[in-house]
C-alpha cells in the first residue's frame, strides 16, 4: 500500500457551520430518507478517497441496534497534530469546520469524491452525538461531539496496532423525518463503490436483522456490467473494456449489448454517481455514435439503404458503465449530480473512439452484431416517427385529443387532479359513478396489456391498449416525454387483488419505468390497494385488506354471526363501496411507487418481464409467501 505523510499542514481551512443545521437540504439534499443515508455516504466517501490514493483497502459499515452507524477504514487516519492557524487539533478542525480538509490541493489526495471538504463536518453538525477514533502512531486518539460541538478535547484512549479512522454517529431526531437506516438502501451505494474500485473490500452489516453483505469485485466495472446484464441475453460474452489516462485524468468504460431495447448507462466521476450525466457522458455518446457509423460505412453494411443510425439507435440494448477520476472535478451543486469539466468531453471522446475502432477491427463478429442492432433500431425509429404522427393526428381528430373511454375531471389545474387507470369496463363503470368528478378522472383499461420490456417503441406507440394512456396523460413518450405537459398530478393504477390484476399493474409500471421514467422519479405514480374482504356483524362493517387483518377482526368479533364477503375483483363493488374504500382521499390506501435504486429497479423489471424464465421462477419462489392475492 502507498506511503505518504498526511499531517496537520495538509488541512486547508476555508470556514462556517451553524448554517448546516439551519439549511441541511443545501448540503445533503433533504431531511427525508435520502438525506439520512447521504450522511453515511459522506463518511464512506472519505474512506473511498483514501482508497483512491492507495492507502485503504477495507471499509466496514455497521448499522447498530442503538440507532448509531459506524464507519471504519484502514487508511492513514485523520491528522491529529495541532493545527497551526486554528489552535486546536487537526482532527477537531476536520470535524467541526466547514470547508476544512485535505482536498483543496493536489498533494494529500490526487483525486477525491468529497471535493468540497464539507462531508464529515456536515455529518457531525447533523448528528445528536458523534464519536471519532483515529488509529495512528500506535495510539487511539478520541474525540466526541454533540450537534457539531466538541464535548471534550482530543485525548488518547490507549495503544493499538491498527491504522485508520472509525466514525460513529447518531442522526439528530429534531432534524430528520426518519432516523431508521435501511440495509437495502445502503447496499446500493456500497455495491457501486466496490464495483468502481477494483479489489476494495466493503462490508455492510445490520445488527438489527443480522443481514450482511461483503462486496469485493476483482473485475471492477466489467463485473458491474455483467451484474447489470445478469438476467438479459447478451450479444457477446465479455464486455468491451476501454481505459486510458490523459492530462492527469483516468478513464474507463465497460460496454455490453443485450437483445433488449433499453439503454442502460451509468456514469461516475470520482466514484460519485452523476445521475444527470455531464461532459464525460456526452463525450462517450459522441464517440460511440461516430465509431459505429464509421464501421458501418467502411464495412458497407448498409449498401444502398438510405438510413443512418442516430445515437439513440446505436445505444439501443446497450449496458454500460463509465467512470472517470480527475484531480479537480467541477459538479453542479454539493449533491454532485452532473459533471461540468469542459475538457472531459474531448478526452473521453478521443479515447473511446480510438479504442472502439481498434476493438471493431479485432472483433468483426461483435462489431457486425452491434451495427446490425443499430440499423434495426434506426428502422424502428422511422416506424416510431410515423406512429407518433398517427398518434398526433388521432389526438387532434378524435374526442378533442382525449381517448373516448376517458371520463375526465372538471378541474383544469394539473396539480389538483388525479387519474385512475382501472382494470376492466365493469370496474371502470363503477369508478366513474363513485368518483368525485371535480378532480378525479377515470380511464378503463381492457384486454391484454403489451409487455413493453420486450417491445420497441414503434410497437408501443401502435398498441391500442397503451395509446389511450399516452393520450390521456398528455406528456408524450420516450425521448419526447415532457413532464411539464402532464395533465394529472397523481396517476393511480387500480387493479384487482389477484394474479391477473397484479400482472396488469406490473405491465403498466414497466411501461412507465421504461418510457415515462420521470413519472416514477418525481413520485407521480401510485398503486391503489382495494380491500380483499367486507366483514359485517349486525350494524357493524369493516373493510379488510389482508388475511391477517381478517383473522384479527374475526377473533375480536367472534366468528358467530359474522358475514364475510370476499371481493374477487373491483367489478364486484358498488360505486359507493368503491368510493369509500379506494377513491376517497380520506380513507383510501395508495402505495407510492418510488425509485430508491434505479439499478435494482432495472434488474427487477428485467426479471419479472424479460425473456429469461429461470430468474423469474427463483424470484417467485423466494417471495410468494409475502403475496396477498387471490390465486
Amino acid at each position: 500500500m502507498a506511503e505518504q505523510d498526511y499531517t496537520a499542514k495538509d488541512i486547508k481551512v476555508l470556514k462556517g457551520l451553524e448554517a448546516v443545521r439551519k439549511r441541511p437540504a443545501m448540503y445533503i439534499g433533504g431531511t427525508s430518507e435520502r438525506g439520512l443515508h447521504h450522511l453515511v455516504y459522506e463518511v464512506v466517501d472519505n474512506s473511498i478517497d483514501e482508497a483512491l490514493g492507495g492507502y485503504c483497502d477495507r471499509i466496514e459499515v455497521i448499522i447498530r441496534t442503538d440507532g448509531y452507524v459506524s464507519v471504519e477504514d484502514n487508511g492513514r487516519g485523520i491528522p491529529i497534530e495541532m493545527h497551526k492557524s486554528e489552535g486546536v487539533s487537526a482532527l477537531q478542525v476536520v470535524m467541526t469546520v466547514l470547508h476544512a480538509g485535505g482536498k483543496f490541493d493536489n498533494k494529500s489526495y490526487k483525486v477525491s469524491g468529497g471535493l468540497h471538504g464539507v462531508g464529515v463536518s456536515v455529518v457531525n453538525a447533523l448528528s445528536e452525538h458523534l464519536e471519532v477514533e483515529v488509529y495512528k502512531n500506535g495510539k487511539i486518539y478520541f474525540q466526541d461531539y454533540s450537534k457539531g460541538i466538541p464535548k471534550c478535547e482530543m485525548k488518547i484512549l490507549g495503544k493499538t496496532t491498527k491504522q485508520g479512522t472509525k466514525t460513529v454517529f447518531k442522526p439528530d431526531t429534531t432534524i430528520f423525518e426518519t432516523v431508521e437506516f435501511s440495509f437495502e438502501y445502503l447496499s446500493v451505494r456500497l455495491r457501486e463503490m466496490a464495483f468502481l474500485n477494483k479489489g476494495i473490500r466493503i462490508i455492510l452489516r445490520d445488527e438489527k436483522t443480522n443481514k450482511e453483505h461483503d462486496f469485493q469485485y476483482a473485475g471492477g466495472i466489467n463485473s458491474f456490467v455483467k451484474y447489470l446484464n445478469e438476467n438479459k441475453k447478451a450479444l457477446f460474452l465479455e464486455p468491451i473494456y476501454i481505459s486510458g489516462e490523459r492530462e492527469g485524468t483516468e478513464f474507463e468504460v465497460a460496454i455490453q449489448y443485450n437483445e433488449g431495447f433499453q439503454e442502460v448507462i451509468y456514469s461516475f466521476a470520482n466514484n460519485i454517481n452523476t445521475i444527470e450525466g455531464g461532459t464525460h457522458l456526452s463525450g462517450f455518446k459522441s464517440a460511440l455514435t461516430r465509431a459505429v457509423n464509421t464501421y458501418i460505412k467502411n464495412a458497407n453494411i448498409l449498401k444502398n439503404e438510405k438510413i443512418t443510425p442516430g445515437g439513440s439507435d446505436i445505444r439501443e440494448g446497450i449496458t454500460s458503465v463509465i467512470s472517470v477520476k480527475l484531480g479537480n472535478p467541477q459538479f453542479e451543486g454539493q449533491t454532485k449530480t452532473k459533471l461540468q469539466n469542459s475538457d472531459m468531453e474531448g478526452i473521453v471522446n478521443s479515447i473511446v473512439y480510438e479504442k472502439l475502432m481498434e476493438y471493431f477491427e479485432e472483433h468483426p463478429i461483435e462489431a457486425k452484431n452491434i451495427s446490425m442492432k443499430a440499423i434495426l433500431g434506426a428502422r424502428s425509429r422511422e416506424a416510431a416517427r410515423k406512429a407518433r404522427e398517427l398518434t398526433r393526428r388521432k389526438s387532434v381528430l378524435e374526442s378533442g385529443s382525449l381517448p373516448g373511454k376517458l371520463a375526465d375531471c372538471s378541474i383544469q389545474d394539473p396539480s389538483q387532479t388525479e387519474i385512475f387507470l382501472v382494470e376492466g369496463d365493469s370496474a371502470g363503470g363503477s369508478a366513474k359513478m363513485g368518483r368525485d368528478r371535480t378532480f378525479q378522472a377515470i380511464l378503463p383499461l381492457w384486454g391484454k396489456m403489451l409487455n413493453t420490456e420486450k417491445a420497441r417503441i414503434d410497437k408501443v406507440l401502435n398498441n391500442d391498449k397503451i395509446q389511450p394512456v399516452i393520450l390521456a396523460l398528455g406528456a408524450g413518450i420516450g425521448d419526447e416525454f415532457d413532464i411539464t405537459r402532464l395533465r394529472y398530478n397523481k396517476i393511480v393504477i387500480m387493479a384487482d387483488a389477484d394474479v391477473d390484476g397484479l400482472h396488469i399493474a406490473t405491465l403498466l409500471l414497466t411501461f412507465f419505468f421504461r418510457y415515462m421514467r420521470p413519472l416514477v422519479e418525481y413520485g407521480h405514480v401510485y398503486v391503489a390497494k382495494p380491500p380483499l374482504f367486507l366483514l359485517r356483524k349486525g350494524k357493524s362493517k369493516r373493510y379488510v385488506y389482508s388475511m391477517e387483518q381478517r383473522n384479527e377482526i374475526l377473533k375480536e368479533w367472534g366468528s358467530k354471526g359474522v358475514l364475510v364477503q370476499r371481493y374477487k375483483g373491483l367489478g364486484e363493488m358498488n360505486a359507493d363501496q368503491l368510493w369509500e374504500t379506494t377513491l376517497d382521499p380520506e380513507k383510501r390506501i395508495l402505495i407510492s411507487v418510488k425509485i430508491s435504486d434505479a439499478i435494482e429497479a432495472d434488474r427487477m423489471f428485467t426479471i419479472l418481464m424479460g425473456d429469461e424464465v429461470e430468474p423469474r421462477r427463483e424470484f417467485i419462489e423466494a417471495n410468494a409467501k409475502y403475496a396477498e392475492i387471490d390465486v
